[in-house]
């Protein structure tokens, strides 16, 4: 089995790590992964300047650009073997709700789908990090049930794993997307030089989080399985459009 590895925490982050060496037992893990931390760089490719490839001392592969850029360099054309899957994270903080929009590590795992390869994103969900070990054993029984057992058609699943000991793991949930409250204030502050700037604000608290959602299950610590599709055609108003351009 080739298992393609990348993230958005660049390739120095201990997840990675951890996962790199869990997966090893399938087969041949290629890491290939941005050469610094690119949360929040969502789906974007780098179209304006080349790319470089550079190898770390441990055998990652890193490239100067986005998690996007490093699945897409990969597959299309740094590899000599098409991956058979490709595993993004393990990230160290959820992706959950509308998260999953700027995630670096969805889109690394979402780059892998378009490109016709089963994908999942792995997530710790925590802002401690003491736990990868929990989440690079799903992600091994994952990449294991997929060996076994080989999707019909290529899959794109967002997994967020509690920040607990496997002993805590209370299941598993195939789950919705929940949804955020909006962001919360921009904050404004002034450089030295007197110039004003601003940093984004941190991400609303969980505004639909019932049952059924990713949020519910990481709350009653279990794992959170969504599976993810990229079309965004709003399909219940095409009709409406079409009678309101018609007016």
């Amino acid at each position: 089995m080739r298992i393609l590895l990348s993230n958005d925490d660049g390739y120095f982050s201990p997840g990675i790590a951890i996962l790199a060496e869990t997966l090893s037992e399938f087969g041949t893990v290629t890491v290939v992964a941005p050469e610094r931390d690119r949360s929040g760089a969502s789906n974007s490719l780098t179209l304006d300047r080349p790319l470089s490839v550079r190898r770390s001392a441990n055998g990652f592969l890193f490239i100067n650009g986005t998690p996007t850029d490093c699945v897409h360099v990969a597959v299309t054309g740094l590899l000599d073997h098409l991956p058979d899957m490709v595993v993004s994270g393990i990230n160290l903080g959820a992706n959950m709700g509308d998260d999953t929009i700027y995630s670096g590590t969805v889109a690394a795992a979402t780059e892998g789908f378009l490109l016709g390869i089963p994908s999942l994103a792995i997530s710790l969900a925590g802002k401690e990090g003491v736990n990868f070990a929990t989440a690079a054993r799903v992600a091994r029984d994952l990449v294991d049930r997929c060996r076994n057992s080989p999707p019909v058609a290529p899959m794109l699943l967002n997994v967020n794993v509690p920040d607990v000991p496997q002993s805590g793991l209370m299941g598993t949930q195939v789950t919705r997307l929940g949804k955020r409250h909006k962001a919360e204030a921009v904050v404004r502050t002034t450089t030295p030089r007197g110039d004003t700037v601003y940093w984004i604000g941190a991400a609303g608290a969980a505004a639909e989080a019932g049952p059924g959602t990713d949020f519910h299950a990481i709350a009653a610590n279990c794992v959170s399985i969504t599976p993810l599709q990229i079309d965004l055609t709003h399909l219940n108003q095409m009709s409406k459009i079409e009678k309101w351009l018609a007016n």
